[in-house]
């Protein structure tokens, strides 16, 4: 028995319009947290509700709750808060819909997707913090976490390399110059997971409808766009890429979120984007090694790929780009699937 489920519907049932309903599994995510769809009874047409489960034991409601009435009074599309529970890790929500913006992007609806989401996310930049929960800092402790998921999930526990002394020193120089970059780019707020799969379609809506931002910090003012650009579940060529990177920029410019010229925000949004791929692909492999959830290695090959790209267009990144393409794409490419073929002038071990 989902003794959880249980418990969860006996809680949404209170609510007016909720009596009788059943909760619908809508989708769970890369965390504990869970979702479903329950219908209002409002007289005329249902109203639909979305009802989270995050298990207190592994998951902090707060967080989201203070981001969520924050942004929403921002006018950002976040969903509203219709009831909370948080002892129990319960949350009714506003339903957005599961139009999820990976499943309409094409060749030809791409730009019109795109520039609206760029559009939102350079406001979410430039929002100050919630008055009751301080945004944490996207500081040296968190970036050094992050990339060390690379080397312990993928690396060693997935691939089972032994790295020696020459490829540790190797890998702490190069998180060494990603992190300096990371640090010294001006800081916004970040949504820390902005892309396909965490944006909605929304009828009638010019912006998008926007989830799983609970994990928000003050950090480096080309992290979401990393994500949503150099996105780990779609992959689009370098030169859309730079367009749509141009647009941001001008965007967050305007805003005067900072005063970089386009060449030095491009280097940013690279080194960022070699950071957010290296912690994406431990990440990835972790889900499957301890959670079970192994449908995430697929994504692998598309991450490492960027950091394949990124690293070659990189002089400072040479032994890296050399190590990364003799050692580790090989054990990739064996154990979970071929890499996407690099774009032409970007092959493997470019000088």
């Amino acid at each position: 028995m989902d003794t959880r489920l249980h418990l969860l519907t006996q809680w949404v049932r209170h609510f007016p319009g909720l009596a009788e309903s059943t909760p619908e599994p809508v989708s769970g995510d890369a965390s504990f947290r869970r979702y479903f769809r329950v219908w209002q009874q409002t007289g005329g047409e249902p109203k639909p509700l979305i009802v989270m489960d995050a298990p207190p034991e592994h998951e902090d409601c707060r967080p989201f709750l203070a981001i969520a009435g924050h942004w929403h009074r921002h006018g950002i599309g976040v969903p509203a808060i219709e009831a909370e529970d948080l002892q129990q890790g319960f949350l009714l929500l506003e339903d957005l819909g599961d139009q999820l913006m990976l499943a309409a992007l094409n060749e030809s609806s791409a730009d019109a997707l795109y520039k609206p989401a760029l559009e939102e996310l350079a406001r979410i930049a430039g929002l100050p913090e919630p008055d009751n929960y301080p945004l944490p800092a996207y500081d040296d402790a968190l970036l050094d976490r992050e990339m060390a998921l690379f080397p312990e999930w993928l690396l060693e526990k997935h691939l089972g390399l032994a790295l020696d002394n020459q490829e540790r020193a190797l890998l702490d120089t190069a998180f060494a110059l990603l992190k300096e970059s990371a640090l010294a780019q001006p800081v916004v707020t970040v949504h820390r997971d902005y892309h396909s799969r965490n944006l909605l379609i929304r009828d009638g809506q010019p912006y998008p409808g926007v989830i799983d931002f609970q994990d928000a910090v003050r950090g480096p003012v080309t992290y979401d766009a990393v994500s949503l650009l150099k996105d780990c579940y779609v992959r689009w060529p370098q030169a859309r890429i730079q367009q749509w990177l141009e647009y941001y920029r001008q965007q967050t410019l305007a805003a005067g979120l900072h005063r970089a010229d386009s060449a030095t925000f491009e280097q940013w949004f690279e080194l960022m984007g070699m950071q957010r791929h290296l912690k994406a692909a431990g990440i990835f492999a972790r889900l499957a090694i301890r959670d079970g959830k192994e449908s995430f290695l697929a994504d692998i090959p598309r991450t490492v790929s960027y950091l394949r790209d990124a690293s070659a267009r990189q002089p400072a990144f040479r032994h890296f780009h050399e190590w990364l393409c003799d050692v580790v794409i090989p054990r990739i490419e064996a154990s979970i699937g071929p890499l996407p073929e690099p774009e032409r002038n970007q092959e493997c071990r470019a000088q």
